[in-house]
């Protein structure tokens, strides 16, 4: 078992869906193999636009066979494992190179980095986890409310492996990943709520809006920005109870066992239609949205 990077484009030609599989061809199958049973971290590439960098974290299950494409392989994912960083972690910053096993002997970056799945030592995967899961800055915290980490800044410790089974107790633990959750979501929704396009800041100076999972954690709802939606406490309730869901193109949808229909209506949005996230790729997944219509929405 070992950490791992694997590169993940928003323009893939690959079959993957990072909370769920990640395809690659066999060439890579020994160095994901090394990974089974352990924790990668999700890469975007500088050349993309807009790169989100090192991105998230997620734990690997096992290696198959790709049944629909005989030539290619499947890293599957451990359900509940991915976690999107609260902070996207840049390639590079102030203090040069975060990763860095990709450099050389010379100190310059190597082809190695080119690579779509690579190994990355312990020392790696802990500081870029630390940067990641930075939690010191909650999104809109409560005016004079202390500020309390989650406990993943870097620290002395006698051994880089030590440091690494504390990084995976603060990925697997739900308090932090409900923290990390609700901040990227609360982001890619610009603290408003979905349903009502209201943008509600209390008194205390804080989003009056929830992150709530379009599929939930207790039936593999995994922790990533697509199955997130910011709602506020009435349609966050309503969204739960199955009297409203949505639509693949984000119709807002109304139960016809809800006692008072004109009254959701005169709720919602007057578009009629849920206020997207700017980002296509942090809009709710259609896999999600199916998953709520036919489990939890009462027709």
């Amino acid at each position: 078992m070992g950490f791992g990077v694997f590169i993940h484009r928003t323009d893939s030609i690959y079959d993957d869906s990072p909370a769920e599989r990640y395809q690659f061809p066999g060439q890579y199958l020994s160095r994901v193999q090394a990974c089974v049973g352990d924790w990668i971290i999700y890469y975007e590439p500088r050349k993309i636009v807009a790169t989100r960098g090192y991105f998230a974290v997620a734990k690997v299950q096992q290696v198959i066979r790709d049944p629909g494409a005989p030539s290619m392989y499947l890293a599957l994912i451990e359900p509940g494992s991915y976690l999107d960083f609260a902070n996207p972690v840049p390639f590079s910053d102030a203090g040069g190179v975060v990763e860095r096993g990709v450099l050389n002997e010379q100190g310059q970056i190597s082809g190695r980095a080119q690579s779509a799945v690579r190994p990355i030592s312990p020392a790696d995967f802990n500081h870029i986890i630390s940067l990641g899961l930075d939690l010191s800055e909650p999104v809109l915290p409560r005016v004079g409310e202390p500020i309390s980490p989650v406990g993943v800044q870097e620290e002395q410790a006698p051994m880089e492996f030590e440091q690494s089974r504390e990084r995976v107790s603060v990925i697997t633990s739900r308090v932090v990943r409900d923290r990390v959750f609700r901040q990227v979501v609360l982001r890619a929704y610009d603290q408003r709520c979905a349903i009502t396009g209201l943008r509600l800041i209390n008194g205390g100076g804080r989003a009056e809006v929830a992150a709530a999972h379009i599929r939930p954690v207790e039936v593999n709802g995994p922790d990533i920005v697509s199955n997130g939606i910011a709602l506020s406490g009435t349609a966050h309730w309503m969204f739960d109870r199955g009297l409203i869901s949505l639509g693949d193109d984000l119709q807002i949808l109304i139960s016809r066992q809800a006692n008072d229909q004109d009254s959701i209506r005169a709720f919602i949005n007057k578009t009629g239609r849920a206020h997207p996230p700017q980002r296509t790729l942090e809009r709710p997944h259609p896999h999600f949205l199916q998953w709520h219509r036919e489990h939890c929405f009462k027709q």
